[in-house]
């Protein structure tokens, strides 16, 4: 489908205000995006792009300001009118509904039409899924897929509709270099048919290889805009810092000619998801993994801290420890941090100190004030920025939320230091904060490993390298050898002709796929009472007498009443948690007061 492309431009927002609680979210930001453009959006976490993209969605509503869709002026927009008008939004964490199936959710968020292109419903779905090189089945459950492929659902489904306005918010963090080259064939494919596309980032190679113009906010204000041709990297990194690039993102490595004794050993350790991996590092030495996302990356890191079962040793210093010590003993950073890394429901000071309790109890007792203490030690040093310690964690920026994490690990004092993609979704700024401290960490003795999928950071991190593909090890670098050309190359060589193994494939057992859908229980409920019916039935020939059928049915009507209204008050959104147990008690109340031989003024008195 090809759109009609105009010179008007798809989208105009002029003087938008919007505050949360008395802080300035956006003040006096305007912006605009053409059609068959790609308009890159940058700044740090809590600059304001989701904001400012939420309200281009209608799923915010500013304070002030006007917008203006293919030159009508909107008063105000609502996610449902936004959708009429051709506005689709892939956020950085997947809005997608985890109990239901991929066909489900995909029902859900594209049009009914959309879905009768092929010859069958299910044909069409498959075919969304293909547009994106997204392998998974329909029947499985969102909260059962990689955070890879839950975007890359988000970002077909975004496809599907042929949209106006395309608004990608960090489509990239979680994916692997395939995934990401893909996607960007596509959004250049889209921009061509007509669509006017936002894509907002913190990498600014992306910016280079897909963007046409670019746009950057800072505190919520207009920093800068350009186009990407005409604009230097430090000149965006002072928009986006508000200070020059001068030093390398990268803190220095650790020197030449240092003590070179091995301190960290991985000896033939082999697991779910990856098989005989070993290396070494030495005493300051951070440890990078590298290779296509879904390659066994976070399963390695996983069993290293403990949290999985694998063979093989790990040996520390000479010291070979057990997966109970490695459990207690090592700090793990996952990549999901709104899913794995944080409880979201608590402060920051709540999340931070959760694996150091120990260190500030005194009996069955948490001595507050130390707890505080150390946590904000902890803060300063690592320069958190939050209103203050018991500000709820959902409450602050993605960076910001990633240095709790980081907090956390650190105040337990562990014996290393695991990182999953420790910078994901983070900003430029933030991320040489974590670079930062990462290599102090590294610097105090402790061993650091961490795995990205970003081969640029870790040539500009990590000590050494070791690339996996399949599940092993293929090549390992270390110092001068550790570059972003050689761990790109050995990572896209070894892995031309597989697919992610974090994918399940079409040749997955349909059982297994059947057991795991919604309508399992059903069918297994319904089995476990046909077989005692027929038990039943055989030893007794008045079971499915009529008497006994109308007394089952008598007995069944009332909860048959009851049901539909729980269901009504399901429906409405009302739910009470009492109407249950509160229904069962009127019935056993009324069953004294609502039987025959009773006067009307006991029954009305029931």
């Amino acid at each position: 489908m090809t759109l009609d492309v105009t010179d008007e431009a798809t989208l105009v927002m002029t003087g938008v205000f919007k505050s949360y609680e008395g802080v300035q979210a956006l003040s006096d930001v305007s912006f605009e995006v053409r059609p068959g453009e790609i308009h890159a959006l940058l700044g740090e976490n809590g600059a304001g792009k989701s904001t400012l993209m939420g309200i281009a969605s209608g799923e915010t509503q500013p304070d002030a300001g006007v917008i203006h869709f293919e030159g009508v002026q909107q008063p105000a927009l609502s996610p449902g009118s936004a959708r009429a008008l051709g506005v689709a939004i892939v956020h950085q964490h997947p809005a997608l509904l985890p109990d239901l199936s991929v066909a489900d959710n995909i029902r859900l968020g594209v049009p009914r039409e959309r879905l009768q292109v092929e010859e069958s419903e299910e044909a069409s779905m498959k075919a969304i899924l293909a547009d994106v090189g997204l392998q998974i089945h329909l029947n499985d459950r969102i909260g059962d897929l990689t955070l890879a492929n839950k975007h890359l659902l988000e970002v077909a489904k975004a496809f599907a509709v042929s949209p106006r306005l395309l608004i990608l918010d960090e489509p990239t963090a979680p994916l692997g270099k395939d995934s990401v080259e893909l996607l960007f064939d596509h959004v250049r494919a889209i921009a061509e048919r007509g669509t006017a596309v936002v894509y907002i980032t913190h990498r600014m190679a992306e910016v280079r290889l897909l963007a046409n113009r670019v746009t950057v906010l800072r505190d919520g204000k207009l920093s800068g805009a350009a186009e990407v041709d005409d604009v230097t990297d430090d000149e965006l990194f002072a928009w986006i810092v508000g200070r020059r690039l001068i030093d390398s993102t990268f803190p220095d490595k650790r020197p030449a000619g240092e003590d070179d004794t091995d301190y960290l050993e991985v000896s033939a350790l082999s697991g779910e998801g990856f098989t005989d991996i070993s290396f070494k590092g030495r005493k300051g030495d951070i440890i990078g993994v590298a290779g296509v996302v879904g390659n066994g990356q976070s399963e390695l890191l996983a069993a290293i801290a403990g949290l999985t079962s694998f063979e093989g040793e790990i040996s520390i210093d000479g010291t070979e420890y057990s997966s109970r010590f490695l459990r207690t003993g090592s700090a793990y950073m996952p990549a999901d941090r709104q899913k794995e890394g944080l409880m979201v429901t608590l402060s920051v000071r709540e999340n931070a100190a959760a694996s150091a309790l120990k260190r500030f109890t005194r009996g069955p007792f948490v001595q507050h004030r130390a707890e505080v203490a150390a946590v904000r030690a902890e803060f300063d040093e690592l320069d958190v920025k939050t209103p203050s310690t018991e500000t709820n964690v959902a409450a602050l920026s993605g960076g910001n939320q990633q240095k709790v994490v980081m907090a956390r690990a650190l105040l337990s004092q562990p014996s290393f230091l695991i990182a999953d993609e420790p910078t994901q979704g983070v900003d430029v700024g933030a991320r040489a904060e974590i670079y930062r401290i990462l290599r102090e960490v590294a610097n105090n003795g402790i061993p650091v490993i961490v795995a990205s999928s970003d081969a640029h950071e870790l040539e500009g991190l990590c000590d050494r390298v070791i690339v996996m593909s399949r599940g092993q090890k293929i090549v390992e670098l270390a110092d001068e050898e550790v570059t972003e050309e050689r761990i790109v190359r050995a990572a896209v060589s070894a892995t031309t002709h597989t697919s992610d193994r974090s994918t399940p494939t079409r040749d997955s057992s349909a059982i297994q796929r059947f057991l795991q859908g919604d309508y399992a229980p059903v069918w297994v409920l319904a089995a476990v009472i046909l077989t005692l019916g027929g038990y039943i039935l055989s030893t007794n020939d008045r079971y499915l007498s009529a008497f006994n059928i109308t007394s089952v049915l008598s007995l069944v009507a009332a909860l048959g009443f009851i049901s539909i209204g729980q269901t009504a008050v399901l429906m409405l959104g009302g739910i009470d948690l009492s109407v249950g147990p509160l229904a069962g008690f009127l019935v056993v109340v009324g069953s004294f007061f609502l039987i025959d031989g009773k006067t009307p003024g006991v029954m009305i008195l029931g």
